[in-house]
């Protein structure tokens, strides 16, 4: 792992690009296919009114893009979970949940709207606990998924694009914190990682 103040000059001189490997995902490619991933989910909760659950922070952007193109009326709720730490690129043991849901999810229809699955062991831990207080439904919807990194299976219904395993950041994705709001996803250099 890079020293800090190494990163931190890199970003002040060049800012992303000097981080910046690679373009991944497109921004267009992105809108493209949330807009298919919206179009499905309508289709497959028409009738209902799903409640979609966003773990924070990186799966804000998605959210946001996605719930445009949702059609069903459909509700929003949040929670934050913690398994990473600043500078850390792996998952430091069990998850924790640092903040939960305002909403009653018995009997409801819910989505989770995540930015990334790698290990699986997040969004494990949320799906076994979500799943004990009695939704009708309980449904994964993931921008990337990282199967080379699996090490817990998650059952994703709605998934945007499988990706190698790459430390990748932007759309909602950082890099100790830094660049959530870029377009698109990029690959980080190695020599940053």
């Amino acid at each position: 792992m890079p020293d800090p103040s190494d990163l931190i000059e890199a970003i002040n001189r060049d800012g992303y690009r000097a981080l910046l490997d690679r373009v991944l995902i497109t921004e267009e490619q992105l809108g493209r296919r949330i807009a298919e991933l919206g179009e499905q989910i309508s289709r497959d909760y028409a009738g209902k009114t799903p409640l979609l659950v966003c773990i924070l922070r990186g799966g804000v952007m998605f959210l946001a893009d996605l719930m445009k193109r949702i059609t069903t009326p459909h509700h929003v709720d949040f929670m934050a979970v913690s398994s990473y730490g600043i500078g850390a690129r792996a998952t430091r043991g069990q998850p924790r949940i640092t903040l939960d849901l305002n909403t009653d999810i018995r009997d409801r229809h819910v989505l989770l709207v995540e930015d990334i699955i790698d290990s699986g062991h997040t969004i494990d831990h949320v799906l076994r606990l979500l799943q004990t207080r009695d939704p009708a439904s309980l449904r994964v919807c993931a921008l990337l998924n990282k199967p080379a990194r699996r090490e817990v299976y998650v059952p994703i219904t709605y998934l945007g694009f499988e990706i190698p395993d790459e430390f990748v950041f932007g759309y909602g994705l950082d890099l100790d914190e830094y660049f959530r709001n870029l377009p698109f996803i990029g690959v980080v250099k190695k020599e940053y990682q």
